[in-house]
Order: structure tokens, then sequence, then C-alpha cells
């Protein structure tokens, strides 16, 4: 099963590639059992959301 450190390398790369089979099942599998890990992904995803939204505000000059 793959580590917390481990899982949160792959959470910043799934970001900018596509994970293979095998990661994505490890990364699945450990996600079910680690809350923290779980959590984490939801803060990236969320400062993903927020960042991408900033970046294509309205008020921009």
């Amino acid at each position: 099963m793959l580590s917390c450190k481990e899982v949160s390398v792959l959470l910043s790369q799934v970001q900018e590639r596509r994970l293979g089979p095998g990661e994505r099942l490890g990364l699945e599998l450990h996600l079910m059992l680690c809350a923290g890990c779980t959590n984490f992904r939801q803060q990236l995803n969320f400062m993903r959301v927020a960042l991408r939204r900033y970046v294509n505000r309205e008020d921009q000059p």
C-alpha cells in the first residue's frame, strides 16, 4: 500500500498528468482508508477551483 507521502505526491501530479492504472488503484485504496489524505485531496481541489475562479474573474483590467 502507498504511504501518505507517496499519495501526496500522486495527488499533486494528477493535476498535470494522467495516472497509470496501478497508480490510480493504489491511490484510491489508500484514500478509502486514510482520512488525512482524503482531506488533503479535498483541500487541493478547493484551491484549484478557487485559483481558476480568481484567474477567470470578471473584474480583470
